[in-house]
């Protein structure tokens, strides 16, 4: 029977690896009303089927693969798929995001979402050809990299034209941090990788040959032509398209919003040695991109001095960049560009890698640790072999690597001895490169996060650049000039709570924020209404820009009812005291702290949240039609008042 709304496959395969069985089941409608797609999905499934009692690395514990009703539409940047489950870092809600062309291949084999629980009892990894699935041996694939993994796969199966998603030995070592790879493209962040090693899923791999077809495929186009051309009138689109992310080292770094020796100042002075337009002029190879991405933000890159030449790698993100490179005090390119194949390889986040490794060198800076908790090395800033020595440790789980393996806080725990002092985490979570102090709202955004010191799930951008003019239209005037001034905390919390419903309308609908969706905002062009008459075109489901405003909500709300099931609440909503109560030390910034308490208290207030304890009042879940997790968190007696 063919699926209510056109653009989804209409199916969900179910593995229980436990049982070796594979079965498929329908897609619920309401549940692609309610909650769309991707991470809506996951979100929904998640709450329904993990509860507290779960460890997030035992068989119980739920590893979810889903895409949303856009991907594989053709629509520009539509070509992601979301990963979640419990996170081993974090003990919270746990998400990733990846591009390529993984997702689209399972939307063309006729899927939606994938839904694993248990433990093989053996290495094995799951194979979609359509409507034939299967679970396979993957005993030779354990212990190989996802390079090596990717292409043993595609050889024995006889087959090129497959998508493959493994963790690497990260992953299989239950590294807390592990990231899920495809085709260097990483879904990357909350261990996710991990999840895959406990269950003993090597891989998932998929070939797909079915259609997608839409409600309205003319107009559907001609609107798509539409906002290409928006897209192609952004200067920030245009410059991603030539650069990349990298193209952001040097402009963070004039805004002192570049975290440098784990965010003790935001200024590195040689940014210009590892940014956009060196890695272009001397590395690149070629521009590439997911499927139907227009943007081709991927840039191939090769070195060509010993001792890495002839390394052929994915250019670093500038997320990469910062954790591998200036947050270390590490300005060897080269190196930074193997350290980033070496984690794409053996499966590590690299945020969370180079997050850790910081927080090290930093205690081994105040002599907390030395050479003999170090296996010899010497963890001075700068000293990139010291990073390319620690990343297998890592992974291996190694000696001191072991230690590190467990992520900084865990690691802190172990050491002790003040270690804890020089944390850069939220919610047990390493912060990525954006230093609050240089922008407020992104010092509320990463506080608030569902899973953890995040910058995507609000990605704050109005103030980013100071624009006037989108404020003005969804705002309103009086909103400025606060609004618009990345160093006031003002009205950063209306700017965060848009946000995040907005984000994760995108991580639902499978479009990515970076290259398409969110960054016309600079413009003004791209809102709900537009999201809303992309899904009617799509899918035909009648959907308003309120009504996906509120399935936003819906959202970020059942991830805050699921931590808050977990043992969260507003005690958990902060930043290390670096943040808060460290003045930046130079830059345009020099003397700014996040004055988080007061933004956070209107933040909550918008929400609709409790003030004192940052629970949610069953009227505000009533209102969303969540009366169901009320019920639930009401028995547990996390319920406010």
């Amino acid at each position: 029977m063919d699926f209510k709304y056109q653009a989804y496959a209409g199916k969900i395969i179910r593995v229980n690896l436990t049982e070796g069985v594979v079965t498929k089941q329908p897609l619920d409608a309401k549940l692609a009303e309610d909650f769309l797609g991707g991470a809506g999905f996951i979100t929904k499934i998640l709450w329904d089927e993990v509860g507290p009692e779960t460890a997030p690395l035992s068989p119980k514990n739920r590893l979810i693969f889903a895409v949303g009703p856009l991907c594989g539409t053709g629509w520009p940047v539509s070509c992601r798929f979301e990963v979640g489950a419990k996170s081993p870092l974090t003990g919270i809600y746990g998400d990733s995001s990846c591009c390529g062309h993984w997702g689209p291949e399972l939307k063309f084999a006729g899927y939606d979402a994938i839904v694993f629980e248990g433990r093989a009892s053996k290495p094995v990894y799951l194979w979609i050809n359509n409507s034939s699935v299967k679970i396979m041996d993957a005993s030779d694939l354990w212990g190989k990299t996802t390079g090596e993994t990717e292409e043993m796969i595609r050889k024995d199966l006889g087959e090129h034209r497959i998508q493959v998603a493994s963790c690497g030995p990260a992953g299989e070592n239950l590294v807390r941090y592990a990231s899920i790879i495809s085709q260097r493209r990483a879904a990357a962040r909350c261990g996710l990788g991990a999840v895959m090693g406990s269950k003993n899923l090597k891989a998932v791999a998929v070939k797909g040959t079915n259609d997608v077809k839409t409600e309205n495929p003319g107009a559907f186009y001609e609107f798509m032509e539409k906002i290409i051309e928006v897209y192609k009138k952004d200067f920030y689109i245009l410059d991603r398209i030539k650069f990349g992310t990298p193209i952001l080292v040097e402009l963070m770094n004039e805004i002192a919003r570049w975290p440098v020796k784990n965010f003790q100042t935001g200024v590195f002075p040689f940014a210009k040695e590892i940014g956009g337009e060196r890695i272009r002029s001397e590395y690149r190879i070629k521009d590439r991109g997911g499927f139907g991405c227009w943007a081709t933000c991927e840039k191939p890159v090769r070195v060509k001095n010993q001792p890495y030449a002839g390394t052929y790698a994915k250019q670093p993100e500038y997320e990469t960049l910062s954790a591998l490179g200036a947050r270390l005090w590490i300005k060897n390119l080269d190196a930074i560009i193997y350290a980033n194949e070496l984690c794409d390889e053996l499966g590590l986040d690299t945020i969370s890698t180079g997050g850790t490794i910081s927080w090290s060198m930093e205690c081994y800076e105040k002599g907390i640790l030395t050479k003999q908790d170090t296996d010899g090395i010497e963890l001075n800033w700068g000293n990139h072999e010291a990073l390319l020595n620690l990343i297998p440790k890592i992974a291996r789980r190694e000696g001191f690597g072991a230690i590190l393996a467990e992520g900084s806080y865990r690691a802190a725990q172990l050491i002790g001895r003040g270690s804890e002092k020089y944390l850069m985490t939220v919610k047990k979570m390493e912060i990525p490169a954006q230093d609050g102090r240089a922008q407020k709202s992104m010092g509320l955004a990463q506080a608030v996060a569902s899973r953890g010191a995040d910058h995507l799930k609000a990605f704050p951008l109005l103030d980013e650049v100071g624009r006037e003019e989108p404020i003005k239209a969804r705002f309103g005037e009086e909103y400025l000039p606060e609004m618009a001034q990345p160093l006031s905390p003002k009205y950063k919390a209306y700017e965060v709570k848009d946000g995040e419903e907005l984000c994760v309308l995108c991580d639902s609908l499978s479009l990515c924020k970076s290259s398409g969706t969110c960054l016309p905002l600079y413009t003004g062009q791209i809102y709900f209404e537009d999201m809303a008459k992309i899904l009617r075109l799509a899918t035909g489901m009648k959907v308003t820009g309120n009504d996906l405003r509120r399935a936003g909500e819906r959202i970020v709300n059942l991830q805050r009812a699921f931590n808050i099931r977990e043992g969260l609440n507003k005690k958990d909503d902060t930043l290390p005291d670096r943040f808060t109560k460290t003045p930046a030390p130079e830059g345009v910034n020099k003397g700014h702290v996040v004055e988080l308490d007061k933004m956070l208290e209107e933040y909550y207030y918008l929400r609709g949240w409790d003030q004192r304890t940052g629970l949610i009042p069953r009227k505000k879940l009533a209102e969303l039609g969540l009366d169901y997790v009320a019920d639930e968190l009401e028995k547990l007696g996390k319920l406010p008042y």
